[in-house]
């Protein structure tokens, strides 16, 4: 049970990671945007943390 809901966070995660660097955040260049996709994809939640304190456009 416990791998299932933390199986869905991180899923939902790297979709918000997609989302925003995707279309939200156009002053990314695509190098950048592949970087943080990559990040999200390897790194699960840890990357959608990293991108939140470091590459989201505030």
């Amino acid at each position: 049970m416990i791998e299932t809901i933390w199986g869905f966070i991180v899923l939902i995660s790297v979709i918000w990671v997609l989302y925003d660097v995707l279309t939200q955040n156009k002053s990314l260049s695509t190098l950048m945007k592949i970087v943080w996709i990559l990040a999200a994809l390897i790194f699960g939640i840890l990357g959608a943390i990293a991108y939140y304190f470091l590459g989201r456009k505030r």
